[in-house]
């Protein structure tokens, strides 16, 4: 058996995760060339607007202060090693539950796309804004997370959120029923 025969049965959920990664690419350049300096574009009043901006941390801006070269090291070591992990992970896992396979695969496009990120560009695009302006939901958000608006994110973060939901969902459920939706070996 090759080496490559893992990765050539799972090439669906490969696939999935090139198509992440080509759609996070995508819609950074298009930010990239259209929204910055342009400030707030409104698409739905009071929740969601565009707005570029660039990370130079990770989830949530963590690791933003951290003094060169450890932040770059940091942010980029740890998600190569992760991205390998998954990689091989999914091609080699015995789990039956398709939902459990696209979770890793989107996890891992959206790995690799904000680590295209940062190499070629040492921080990463961020450009979809969602919050809260109504007053009564503002302030009970507030209350409880301290803030009603919530970090500027992009598609690779998206899926990465996505994914791991999946995978927390798969975890969370009771055992599997005879008869569901799975991948025969």
């Amino acid at each position: 058996m090759s080496v490559l025969a893992p990765f050539v049965e799972r090439r669906g959920y490969f696939a999935l995760s090139a198509a992440v990664l080509l759609v996070d690419q995508a819609t950074k350049m298009l930010a990239h060339a259209h929204l910055r300096g342009a400030g707030a574009v409104e698409i739905i009043p009071g929740l969601f607007n565009l707005w570029y901006s660039r990370n130079p941390g990770g989830l949530f801006g963590s690791f933003g202060d951290l003094p060169s070269p450890w932040r770059e090291i940091l942010l980029t070591a740890f998600p190569l090693a992760a991205i390998v992990f998954l990689a091989w992970y999914l091609a080699k896992t015995d789990e039956p539950d398709r939902s459990t396979k696209v979770g890793l695969a989107l996890i891992l496009g959206g790995a690799v796309g904000n680590l295209v990120d940062r190499v070629t560009r040492g921080e990463v695009v961020d450009f979809l804004d969602v919050y809260a302006s109504h007053p009564g939901l503002a302030s009970w958000l507030e209350s409880r997370f301290g803030t009603a608006h919530w970090p500027t994110f992009n598609v690779a973060d998206s899926a990465i959120v996505v994914g791991a939901s999946l995978l927390i969902l798969d975890v969370l459920r009771p055992e599997r029923a005879p008869g569901r939706a799975s991948e025969q070996p």
